[in-house]
């Protein structure tokens, strides 16, 4: 069985687990098997292409080339030696939002795994063993794409002297440490609360708003400062001790500039102090964690069958034939109900509620009150950045022919289906009324409350836009039956097909926004967008069983 560089690693440390009352040698054993299975699983950063691969190839360490590329930018905030306050804050802000969303994204399945304990503790294992392999499992991946996007860094901040550097190598130990425990807890309370599929599905919702809270808390960080001529001057607020990475960010400061300012010791405290009694805090948690655990295994789903879900209803609104009606629900069911493709698709969502928000924030400080700034947006055109709720349309377009269960697409082959155009109309629409839409009537509500009723008719030109832009992306992308492929065989062309895919959303917003400055009226432009939607949403599906792919 293959060895591992990083279980020879762990093998110095033997002693330590033995001390801590956990059996090192199963430990590794669990450990060795579970690294040779994840050599199989390709991780979320990367889209992996080749079908041709071999099973032993590791797609994970693939990967850390992309992770690497992100680390020359946060080792660009190391170099200078001005302002190493706010530099570092959004240095720390920066990587902890890059390994929480990657445990979210990758490792939910890891720290949620309740079937280890259903096969091994029937064996002579012991649950504080396999809780340690668990643990020592995720970390290791951890310290992988945390050494990848800080390697970097950690080179150049070695110009800052060896004490520095230092410092810097434990606050980042400290925050891997911290950013799994601390995701932990957080499962933790809710399995607490809820169980079975309820469970499933709130942390489903709960990874869109911890990216929505994670990537508008950015925006606060670069608040922390005032910027007095050239100098950036670090002003201390008590609402400062809540920012979680300006406590790394003190004690480097403390140790390049000599401050010892009583804000810097508290603040530099909270950094040490905290990461530790959390994990303390987990590790006699984790019993309750387990046992809690095994909610997951309730899959019991209550159904209403007396009313069906308003998507489904709106199904004979949006669908004008029999075959597609019976696609439009069917794949309504499978977004709603299907883990693998929820768990892939639903956090790019709270990406698109915050970002078309996020670039109107700068104009906040501009302001003296909140009235001022209303006042102010009602003169601009900041309206359009709603065009930004659209960029994760070429996503949710790619990932249409993708399934935990491709396997059952042969169904497809033997219904009396004569033409393909229903099974893709059927499905765009109930990706578009189940995922876009509804994302979309929210945005527009605070947009309308910022700058006014007056938006309403071009809030409805960008809708137009919208639904023309899902028929672009839908032409543009090879076409696969829907729900048919495996996760693992994604093609690295529809990456770079999505970024031609946003120049044509600038485009379309571009004209939007120069139709503006002439002056063009506002209703015949919505009625040229309507006649152009309605010819592309009925001349676009028109495709041949034979060019499936």
């Amino acid at each position: 069985m293959k060895d591992f560089n990083t279980l020879k690693f762990l093998d110095k440390f033997k002693y330590v687990f033995q001390k801590l009352g956990i059996n090192y040698e199963i430990m590794r054993k669990i450990l060795q098997i579970k690294l040779i299975m994840d050599g199989r699983r390709a991780p979320t950063i990367i889209n992996n292409s080749n079908k041709k691969e071999k099973d032993d190839d590791n797609k994970f360490m693939k990967s850390l080339w992309m992770y690497s590329i992100f680390g020359i930018f946060l080792a660009i905030l190391v170099v200078p030696k001005k302002s190493i306050m706010m530099q570092m804050s959004i240095f720390f802000g920066i990587l902890m939002f890059m390994l929480i969303t990657t445990l979210i994204s990758d490792f939910s399945s890891v720290l949620l795994d309740a079937r280890d304990k259903n096969i091994m503790l029937t064996k002579p294992v012991d649950s504080k063993t396999i809780n340690a392999a668990k643990v020592i499992h995720v970390f290791i991946y951890m310290f992988y794409i945390t050494i990848a996007m800080t390697g970097i860094a950690l080179l150049v901040s070695l110009r800052h002297g060896v004490k520095f550097f230092i410092v810097l190598v434990l606050e980042i130990i400290l925050i891997d440490i911290f950013m799994i425990v601390l995701t932990s807890l957080i499962y933790l309370l809710i399995l607490k609360f809820f169980d079975g599929e309820k469970l499933k599905d709130i942390i489903n919702y709960f990874q869109i708003i911890l990216i929505m809270v994670m990537t508008i808390g950015y925006q606060f960080i670069g608040r922390l400062f005032e910027f007095v001529n050239i100098n950036v001057v670090f002003t201390p607020k008590w609402w400062q001790y809540l920012i979680i990475p300006v406590w790394f960010a003190a004690p480097l400061e403390m140790i390049l500039n000599n401050n010892y300012n009583i804000y810097i010791i508290i603040l530099s405290t909270l950094g040490i102090v905290v990461p530790i009694a959390s994990l303390l805090f987990y590790i006699k948690l984790s019993p309750v964690f387990e046992r809690n655990l095994q909610k997951l295994n309730n899959n019991t789903v209550s159904i209403n069958k007396n009313k069906a879900p308003l998507g489904e209803r709106l199904c004979n609104v949006v669908c004008w034939n029999r075959e597609e009606r019976i696609f439009f629900k069917f794949a309504y069911k499978i977004i709603r109900n299907e883990r693998e493709f929820k768990l892939k698709v639903y956090p790019s969502l709270g990406l698109a509620i915050v970002f078309p928000f996020i670039f109107m924030f700068g104009t906040i400080s501009e302001a003296n009150s909140f009235n001022q700034w209303l006042n102010y947006m009602v003169s601009t055109k900041y309206y359009l950045n709603i065009y930004w709720a659209a960029f994760i349309i070429p996503t949710l377009i790619m990932m249409m022919k993708y399934s935990g269960r491709y396997k059952a697409a042969w169904i497809y082959k033997v219904m009396p289906i004569k033409e393909v155009a229903p099974i893709f109309k059927g499905t765009i629409k109930a990706f578009f009324i189940k995922l876009i839409a509804p994302l979309y009537i929210i945005e527009s509500i605070i947009f309308i409350f910022i700058f006014g009723i007056k938006i309403f008719p071009h809030l409805l030109i960008v809708f137009l836009n919208i639904l023309l832009f899902t028929v672009l992306c839908f032409k543009i992308f090879d076409k696969s039956l829907p729900f048919s492929k495996s996760f693992q065989v994604t093609q690295t062309a529809d990456g770079i097909i999505s970024i031609f895919l946003m120049l044509l959303l600038a485009a379309l917003a571009g004209i939007h926004y120069f139709s503006t400055i002439i002056n063009f009226n506002v209703y015949v432009y919505m009625f040229i967008m309507l006649i152009i939607v309605l010819v592309f949403w009925r001349k676009s599906f028109n495709i041949s069983w034979e060019k499936l792919k």
